[in-house]
């Protein structure tokens, strides 16, 4: 059985979505372990593969997972205060692909993100997370922790391709709205 209780994504234009997160300063608590839940079963109603805290209106630096690498390999956790590292210029190899973003819901365009990315931050109990990923997963942990710097991957965009992404989601986001609530619906009985 699921725990937690699904919370409201926020969409583009919402401020809580567009300005840095603050630092998590208690850990263990019970308030922390229910936004974890919360975070991860919302994720789950979404089809999503990562949801930032303020993605469900909390600004606080923190994220949840839920995401294959290349090579199939399923990684699931939480990081808290995560540090972003890149592999330097020498190294970088920058890989385009589609993107898509619960808070942009129905929409998806190519972004570039290196093939590679480690963050650095702390579990719900205040323990250090080193966290390597690769390929998609790489994609996801640099897609979340710019959510917490208070972006989305629309802002990595052409000016043409973000006016796109916003048509798609005006066209599409009530039939995302509606597939999420059937399946949140779905859940209710469970929970």
């Amino acid at each position: 059985m699921e725990r937690g209780s699904v919370r409201r994504i926020t969409v583009v234009g919402e401020e809580v979505l567009s300005r840095p997160c603050r630092e998590v300063t208690a850990f263990g608590t019970a308030e922390l372990s229910a936004l974890i839940d919360d975070m991860f079963l919302t994720m789950y109603v979404a089809d999503g593969a990562g949801l930032a805290a303020n993605q469900v209106g909390v600004d606080l630096r923190l994220f949840v997972y839920d995401c294959p690498d290349d090579e199939g390999v399923r990684h699931v956790g939480h990081v808290i205060n995560p540090v972003l590292e890149l592999p330097g210029p020498g190294d970088r190899r920058l890989v385009d692909d589609i993107e898509g973003c619960l808070s942009v819901p129905g929409a998806a365009k190519e972004v570039p993100r290196t093939d590679r990315a480690v963050v650095r931050g702390f579990d719900q109990e205040g323990a250090p997370l080193v966290i390597e990923g690769r390929g998609y997963f790489a994609r996801c942990l640099q897609h979340e922790t710019d959510h917490l710097l208070g972006h989305t991957y629309l802002d990595r965009l052409s000016q043409r391709d973000r006016k796109d992404a916003i048509r798609q989601m005006e066209e599409r986001r009530e039939e995302v709205f509606a597939r999420r609530a059937r399946k949140a619906a779905d859940l209710a009985p469970r929970l």
